[in-house]
């Protein structure tokens, strides 16, 4: 069965009497060769352990079947268990898990089902749990990658350069961990239903240790996420309004320290002018 053809998908479906579900921001694959593309950008081999989420009816999965050692694939969706049984048939190296990624102990899994294998993910994400999926993958420090295709505004918006202006408080968390890069462009037609805008395949390869030293990290990415809290307004006052302990002479202090100027936005530092913004403020109140 070809997975991507779109008249025997459709016929797979309303055999299964399955139901597309908007709330869970279901759009399966109708070309081939984009899961192949996939399941390649990914890397994975037979020393690797795919974690991939939402597997739809199967068209990732069985291509990274192919190429990896095992593939775990997570299926929320309870309609789409029956579908899978049948497409995944006979592929001895895949195994179909009920649940939802979000709430499951990611770390816990790879270590009960990738046994002496290297844990990467790939996957499809639905498009409305691209931010708290993403931020729980980069928190999982065993998957040594993370290749997921995404809404292609905010591939390029996560793998915009520092201080570029395109990018934001959580491309700049990616970056810290892992180093984004877009490897492939996705168009709406590709896709049934089609969603309404295109996609874009993003590709994170985890770093052997943080892009700078913050030294204290939560504080570092507080004044991070501080300095986009009001987006149009200067650093300063944005990190007066996020940080009420710190006066604003006292920002406005440590931002000239940096030898950033006062009017600066917070879109414009590098993770290097918040490691050294965010240790001049910490010190500040001590």
């Amino acid at each position: 069965m070809n997975l991507c053809n779109e008249r025997e998908l459709r016929a797979l479906l309303e055999r299964h009497g399955f139901r597309f579900s908007k709330s869970m921001g279901q759009n399966f694959l109708i070309d081939a060769a984009v899961p192949a593309a996939i399941a390649d950008a990914s890397g994975a081999d037979r020393s690797c352990g795919v974690l991939e989420i939402g597997p739809g009816v199967g068209a990732l999965t069985a291509e990274l079947s192919e190429r990896a050692g095992k593939v775990v694939s997570v299926e929320l969706d309870r309609a789409l268990l029956p579908v899978l049984a049948e497409t995944m048939d006979g592929l001895g190296n895949v195994e179909i898990v009920p649940g939802d990624a979000l709430k499951l102990d990611l770390s816990a899994l790879a270590a009960e089902k990738f046994g002496g294998l290297t844990p990467v993910v790939c996957a499809n994400l639905p498009y409305n749990i691209t931010s708290p999926m993403l931020e729980k993958l980069v928190l999982t420090p065993c998957f040594q990658s993370v290749t997921v295709l995404l809404q292609k505004e905010v591939a390029e918006r996560l793998s915009a350069p520092e201080g570029s202006g395109d990018g934001g408080a959580f491309s700049l968390f990616l970056r810290y961990y892992m180093e984004p890069a877009l490897v492939l462009e996705v168009p709406r037609e590709k896709f049934l239903p089609r969603p309404k805008v295109d996609s874009a395949l993003l590709r994170c390869a985890r770093r052997t240790s943080p892009a700078v030293d913050a030294e204290d990290e939560d504080y570092f990415f507080r004044v991070v996420r501080g300095a986009f809290l009001l987006r149009r307004k200067t650093i300063v006052n944005s990190l007066a309004a996020a940080l009420p302990e710190r006066s604003k002479d006292v920002i406005r202090e440590a931002v000239r320290a940096c030898g950033l100027p006062e009017t600066v936005r917070g879109e414009r530092l590098t993770l290097q002018d918040f490691a050294n913004l965010s240790r001049l403020l910490r010190a500040a109140g001590t």
